[in-house]
């Protein structure tokens, strides 16, 4: 039987993501050239294309300045979420704080929509083993689940130690589905999208969602940023070689590598692929 992978979109614009938070002051977010609402139309004319509905993680920011864009995310058949306010990294944040966050995006996400927001994916996947507490906090404000772990061990973020595949928090009953892992030799390699997808061969990327379709008997999750579809975005100079080589990697090979992706895969939105089956193994997080 072919498994249904879920795909995700991180809505957010190319100048607040959190390798750019030390070079583009987020108060001048409101001035630059704002890019996204081409790009999220650009995505969602490649998913109907391909009859492909997805999951929308976007941010309160994107949302409030352009309403719009959630009408075609929502009226196009696609699950809205919310991926916070600001971008503001969970980590960088405390309990009162990033609750205020979750509230003041879920607020907006439902207002525009009239949809309840049940899903979030936290900016960067900011949520581990030191601040494991927010799932308690995301399980107050009303989520039932979250896309926020990452198990592997990254420079800016990863819980190497929480399960790979979906789970139920046994404190919080919240539902928790980490990015996509294949496990080599004991070893975890991230294979859930983003910057590892324009890194990889697409071959490889294809090999390791087959291997946990048919190997692990898992649905995978995958994500992507409208960003990663224009490689026309103004270039930040300011910026370390680094977040440079990660940040503008083969922008240019995003769409024919996606397209191929979507035809390769059955593919589905979070709610539909992981929620509305309720065979779902508790964890235990510490």
């Amino acid at each position: 039987m072919t498994k249904t992978n879920a795909f995700t979109i991180d809505v957010e614009d190319y100048f607040q993501v959190s390798a750019f938070e030390h070079s583009i002051d987020r108060n001048n977010w409101a001035h630059l050239e704002h890019r996204v609402s081409a790009n999220i139309d650009q995505s969602l004319q490649i998913l109907s294309d391909q009859s492909v509905k997805a999951t929308f993680f976007t941010l309160g920011w994107v949302a409030e300045r352009y309403p719009q864009l959630i009408t075609r995310i929502v009226e196009n058949g696609h699950e809205l979420a919310s991926h916070g306010y600001a971008h503001q990294r969970v980590s960088d944040l405390n309990c009162a704080e990033f609750k205020a966050d979750l509230i003041k995006a879920k607020n907006i996400l439902e207002d525009i929509s009239g949809q309840s927001i049940v899903g979030y994916r936290a900016p960067s996947y900011s949520i581990g083993k030191k601040n494991i507490w927010a799932l308690e906090v995301l399980a107050e404000t009303g989520h039932q689940y979250s896309s926020s772990i990452y198990p592997i061990q990254h420079d800016h973020y990863g819980y190497p130690e929480a399960p790979r595949f979906k789970f139920r928090d046994e404190k919080t009953g919240l539902i928790e589905i980490p990015i996509t892992t294949v496990k080599i030799m004991n070893r975890l390699y991230p294979a859930g999208g983003g910057g590892f997808f324009r890194f990889y061969p697409y071959a490889l990327s294809k090999w390791m969602i087959t291997r946990v379709n048919q190997v692990d008997k898992q649905s995978t999750v995958f994500y992507l940023h409208p960003w990663e579809l224009d490689p026309g975005q103004p270039r930040q100079q300011n910026i370390s070689a680094k977040t440079k080589f990660r940040h503008y990697l083969n922008l240019h090979k995003t769409e024919g590598r996606l397209k191929k992706l979507l035809q390769d895969f059955s593919w589905g939105r979070m709610d539909q692929v992981f929620i509305n089956n309720q065979d779902i193994p508790t964890h235990r997080l510490s």
